[in-house]
C-alpha cells in the first residue's frame, strides 16, 4: 500500500460522535498524524472548542469552511442527516476530495444524489470494538474512487482494526454480522458470566473469565484459519463435560437463534433506507 502522505494531505471527520472521536484518537494515537492535518465538524461551538482543547486539532461548527482543505471528508452523522450534510458540503470540496459515509442503510447511490455527479465516494461500515482497536470495517468504493483513495481509507480504518473492501450489494449482511454482532456476543458473555456466577465464581471472575475466553477463541480462528468447527473438535471429548454441555446448547437451538439474529438484523438494516425516506 502507499504511505499516507502519498495520499493524502488533509482528513475533515465531519460529527463528533462515539465514531467521530474514535475516528480521531485512531489517527492521532495509533497514527501518529500531524494534528494539522486532521480538521473535525462539529454541530455546536461549545463541542468544537472542546475538540481543539482536548485533541489539538482544528475544529468548527461551521464545516463548510473545512471541507474545501480536505482531500476526504469522513461523514460520522446519523443516517438521516447524510443527504442534507453532502448537499450543503459539496459545493465547497475539491473537485478530487472523495466523501467517505459510516452511515448504516445510506447507499451510495442515496449519496451521490445529494453530491456531484462525478464525485469518488466510499461507503464504510465500522463496529464498536473499533473504540478499543478491535475493530471490524468494511468498505464499499463507488464507481469514481480511486485506487489510492480506497488505499488511503484502508490505512484509515486499519488504525482501528480490521479491513475488508466489498461490493455494495454485501453492506446489509455486513450490518447484521459485524456492526450488529458485537451486541449478540455481549449477550453471550453475560450468558456464560451468570452460568459461572451459578457455578459458584464471584461475577467479576466470572465476566473476567468469560470475556477472556471469548476474545481468545476469536483469535484462535483468525489466527489458525481453521473453521470453528474443527477448534470446536479438538476440545470436544469423548464422554466429556464440553460434549454434554454443547448438547444442551444445541437443544436450546443456540446456533439457530444465533444465525436468525444475524439475517433479522440484515434485513432490518435494509429497511433503514425506507425509514429515512419517510423521516
Amino acid at each position: 500500500m502507499l504511505q499516507y502522505a502519498e495520499i493524502m494531505q488533509k482528513v475533515a471527520i465531519i460529527g463528533a460522535g462515539i465514531m467521530g472521536r474514535t475516528l480521531l484518537r485512531g489517527l492521532l494515537q495509533g497514527g501518529g498524524w500531524d494534528p494539522g492535518r486532521i480538521l473535525v465538524g462539529t454541530r455546536r461551538p461549545e463541542t468544537a472548542e472542546e475538540i481543539t482543547s482536548q485533541f489539538g486539532v482544528r475544529a468548527s461548527h461551521d464545516s463548510r469552511s473545512l471541507v474545501g482543505e480536505a482531500d476526504f471528508v469522513v461523514l460520522c452523522l446519523k443516517p438521516k442527516n447524510i443527504a442534507r450534510i453532502v448537499e450543503a458540503l459539496s459545493p465547497h470540496l475539491a473537485p478530487s476530495a472523495c466523501f467517505l459515509s459510516v452511515a448504516a442503510g445510506v447507499t451510495l447511490a442515496d449519496i451521490a444524489a445529494a453530491a456531484d455527479p462525478n464525485r469518488a465516494l466510499i461507503r464504510a461500515m465500522p463496529n464498536t470494538p473499533c473504540q478499543v482497536g478491535a475493530g471490524m470495517t468494511v468498505l464499499s468504493p463507488g464507481e469514481f474512487a480511486s485506487t489510492s483513495q480506497i488505499e488511503a481509507a484502508q490505512q484509515i480504518f486499519a488504525l482501528l482494526g480490521r479491513v475488508l473492501v466489498l461490493e455494495e450489494e454485501h453492506m446489509n449482511a455486513v450490518t447484521g454480522l459485524s456492526a450488529s454482532g458485537p451486541a449478540f456476543l455481549y449477550l453471550v458473555i453475560e450468558s456464560l458470566t451468570d452460568g459461572g456466577v451459578m457455578s459458584g465464581l464471584p461475577r467479576k471472575v466470572a465476566m473476567e473469565l468469560a470475556a477472556q475466553t471469548v476474545m481468545g477463541a476469536a483469535q484462535m480462528v483468525l489466527e489458525t484459519g481453521k473453521h470453528p468447527a474443527a477448534l470446536k473438535d479438538a476440545v470436544t471429548t469423548p464422554a466429556g463435560c464440553t460434549i454434554s454441555a454443547l448438547l444442551r446448547l444445541e437443544d436450546g437451538r443456540l446456533r439457530s437463534v444465533l444465525a436468525r439474529g444475524v439475517q433479522e438484523a440484515a434485513t432490518s438494516a435494509a429497511g433503514l433506507r425506507q425509514v429515512q425516506e419517510n423521516s
